[in-house]
């Protein structure tokens, strides 16, 4: 049986995923109004759970270590509710494979845009490469949202971003955008902070 996170565990817990974003990402990113988002950050903030930082114009939300605490602690009671801890142990040791193709593929291509390395990566073969970790991720994301809801969005997120980067290369790991390597690192930091591991 799926279980639904609450909206407040949901929020506490995109901050952690994202590392540092605003209301209205967090809100667009959750399906959630913004209002009802704010509300719940203003809660834990007041709480001492997540701060609020400016950087120029830009103003973003970010986790103290008490809210990761606390995150962890209610994602770890959820996790056993709903009786799937083995297997999303097994899920994580499925994911590790494809995620070392993301993190290689990924860093090819920063190395590329830094001018750095003898033989620059092709945004092509680069995207081509990433194609097997999307299948991966669509039958695991199935696996997962039969326990908890909150995994459903993954595959498609990191899709959209593949097909943009086709013609725009800043879609592989721009990140001032929901890129294929954005999408992929919330998915892992998401996982890890289900199971309670490091990554």
């Amino acid at each position: 049986m799926t279980h639904d996170t609450p909206p407040d565990l949901l929020v506490l817990h995109a901050v952690r995923t994202t590392g540092y974003a605003s209301t209205l990402r967090l809100a667009d990113l959750l399906g959630l109004p913004a209002a009802v988002v704010e509300e719940h950050l203003e809660d834990a903030r007041a709480r001492g759970w997540v701060t609020e930082a400016a950087f120029a114009d830009d103003r973003g939300w970010t986790l103290t270590d008490a809210g990761k605490a606390r995150g962890e602690e209610r994602l770890a009671a959820e996790l056993d509710a709903a009786a799937a801890r083995a297997d999303f142990a097994q899920i994580y040791r499925e994911f590790l494979p494809a995620n070392a193709i993301v993190g290689a593929t990924c860093t090819a291509w920063q190395l590329t845009e830094l001018g750095v390395g003898e033989v620059p990566a092709d945004a092509d073969a680069i995207v081509a490469a990433l194609h097997e970790p999307a299948r991966v991720l669509a039958e695991l994301e199935q696996r997962l949202t039969a326990h908890l809801t909150r995994f459903s969005g993954y595959h498609r997120r990191f899709s959209t971003a593949l097909a943009a980067a086709a013609t725009n290369p800043a879609w592989i790991t721009g990140t001032d955008r929901d890129s294929a390597h954005r999408v992929w690192f919330e998915l892992h930091e998401d996982l890890i902070a289900t199971l309670g591991i490091e990554r």
